[in-house]
């Protein structure tokens, strides 16, 4: 007996079931491990372990770059198109000018008395009605070119002030556009990066223009259009740029929308262009023929930056950023070729 008064056996029995129990639940629940990470298909190149702080630099500074950039184009435009008009304006002005002064000078030497005058010496009732007509019409010519006139003078004064507007706006975006190519570059510098010399050949093709807004901008665009490359879906930016791309000669494997994790690929704005022949994204560095491939595709995006909105482009352990306009180097942190980006350049979109 125990102390309470039950039997040895029972509180045996109760413990035994006790842990059974737990072992039992210990068996069904789920390991406390991380999952491996799955095997990467030709749809999704496994471009992990990158710098995910310099990664978020270049993608904010980027597109901080792009749009004050665009911002500074159309300010400049719309300088240009105030500065013809108020040239028109003035031209127009100068003709007027005179004309004012000789209706204020023939005003003044004849006051009311000359227009009396030569009414009252109509010889004949309808020599009168003719004589005032005309005087009328003298009248409203004089009104309308002094109306056009001041005018005249209040739009090239309007638009002068708008034109001081622009400037003072492009002033702006050229602060922001210094601003964060200074970002990048200090990201770079504390990566360990130096600035590589690139080369863009005229001869590569030119793509067509992309949509822009009026303003000259790229709007922000979702991912609402079906991803020809995967079962996922792009912006309507992204499939322009891809099928420009493909095109004008670029028509190797490519690999858009991809599920989860940051930046552009799940949002519909980056695709992976395989440099191989093969239906896949090889199984090492390119060389040779591939390398040749992609050292000119990577050239054609980044010739056709403007039109196509790009962000940037990746391709063999270097980057290409609107904000500095030339290559620096960037490796993944896994060191494999789909984090080096050796087996496909990447290309992001605004």
């Amino acid at each position: 007996m125990t102390r309470k008064g039950r039997p040895r056996a029972v509180v045996r029995r109760a413990a035994l079931v006790g842990t059974v129990t737990l072992l039992v639940g210990l068996a069904l629940a789920p390991a406390a491990v991380a999952a491996p990470n799955p095997t990467p298909t030709p749809a999704a190149p496994a471009e992990g372990g990158k710098n995910v702080l310099l990664d978020d630099v270049i993608e904010r500074t980027s597109r901080a770059f792009v749009e004050a950039k665009n911002a500074v184009a159309d300010s400049r435009k719309k300088q240009d198109e105030l500065s013809r008009e108020i040239a028109r304006l003035d031209v127009r002005r100068a003709a007027l000018a005179p004309q004012a002064v000789e209706i204020a000078r023939h005003n003044y030497m004849n006051g009311r008395i000359g227009p009396a005058l030569m009414l009252l010496n109509a010889r004949t009732q309808n020599d009168f009605l003719d004589r005032a007509e005309q005087l009328e019409r003298l009248a409203e010519y004089d009104n309308e070119r002094l109306a056009e006139l001041a005018t005249t003078q209040q739009q090239a004064l309007a638009a002068k002030s708008q034109l001081d507007i622009e400037v003072k706006r492009e002033s702006a975006q050229l602060a922001v556009m210094s601003k964060q190519k200074s970002e990048v570059d200090k990201a770079f510098k504390l990566a360990g990066g130096k600035t590589v010399n690139g080369n863009v050949y005229a001869n590569l093709p030119t793509a067509k223009q992309s949509p822009r807004g009026s303003d000259g901008s790229f709007p922000a665009q979702s991912c609402s259009v079906q991803d020809p490359t995967t079962n996922g879906c792009i912006t309507p930016r992204m499939l322009f740029a891809l099928k420009e791309t493909q095109r004008l000669g670029y028509k190797r494997f490519v690999s858009c929308h991809r599920d989860g994790g940051p930046f552009e690929h799940p949002k519909g704005r980056a695709c992976d262009f395989s440099v191989f022949k093969t239906n896949d994204f090889g199984s090492g560095d390119a060389q040779g023929d591939a390398r040749f491939y992609g050292n000119n595709l990577a050239a054609f995006l980044v010739k056709n930056a403007d039109k196509l909105g790009i962000l940037y482009v990746i391709w063999y352990r270097q980057v290409w950023l609107p904000s500095t306009g030339n290559w620096k180097p960037y490796s993944g942190v896994g060191g494999d070729p789909s984090s080096d980006h050796t087996n496909h350049v990447h290309l992001s979109i605004l």
